[in-house]
């Protein structure tokens, strides 16, 4: 199994941050990689811009609510985000994350426990993070088999052309 452990600074965001905060409505561009650029810019205009590969989102109840836009998780991970820990996921996010291989890790108590600029390591396949910066640590909810061997494979699609116990016969290689 590949390794699903990361370790990154920290970015804390609120509860209910719907899918058009996370991808403004408003801006329509040819590519995930330029929407990436405009990511979260609402709730803090520093995000795209100074957002590094390998950096942690952290949030609180109901991340990437209201629509079901795809494109919301697609522009998150092209920021290089590592893994996204929230209280709680609306599931449309939470399949759509997955789906693309972004990890997610639900972790109630997780907003309470972190602060924006905190070294932060999340142990994904376990469901456990740590703040490095004030040494606490929680127990979330680890993913279930099937959907750490969708990450490992890096997405549904991969998953599919791969071949899968969890998708017997459904060989979609060209």
């Amino acid at each position: 199994m590949t390794n699903l452990i990361f370790e990154g600074a920290c970015w804390k965001f609120g509860h209910n941050i719907p899918t058009d905060l996370i991808t403004p409505t408003r801006i329509t561009l040819s590519s995930i990689a330029e929407m990436a650029k405009h990511v979260l810019e609402t709730a803090d205009p520093e995000f795209p811009k100074r957002v590094q590969p390998g950096d942690i989102l952290v949030a609180g109840r109901n991340f990437g609510c209201s629509s079901g836009r795809a494109i919301a998780p697609k522009a998150l991970k092209a920021t290089g985000l590592s893994v996204i820990v929230a209280e709680l996921f609306a599931r449309t996010f939470y399949r759509n994350g997955y789906e693309i291989g972004l990890p997610l890790v639900e972790a109630p108590g997780i907003h309470e426990l972190v602060e924006s600029g905190d070294r932060v390591r999340v142990d994904v396949a376990n469901g456990v993070v740590e703040d490095l910066t004030s040494g606490k640590s929680i127990q979330g909810m680890p993913p279930s088999e099937f959907l750490l061997e969708m990450l490992q494979a890096g997405g549904l699609i991969p998953l599919l052309k791969a071949g899968s116990r969890f998708f017997p016969g459904a060989d979609v290689r060209p």
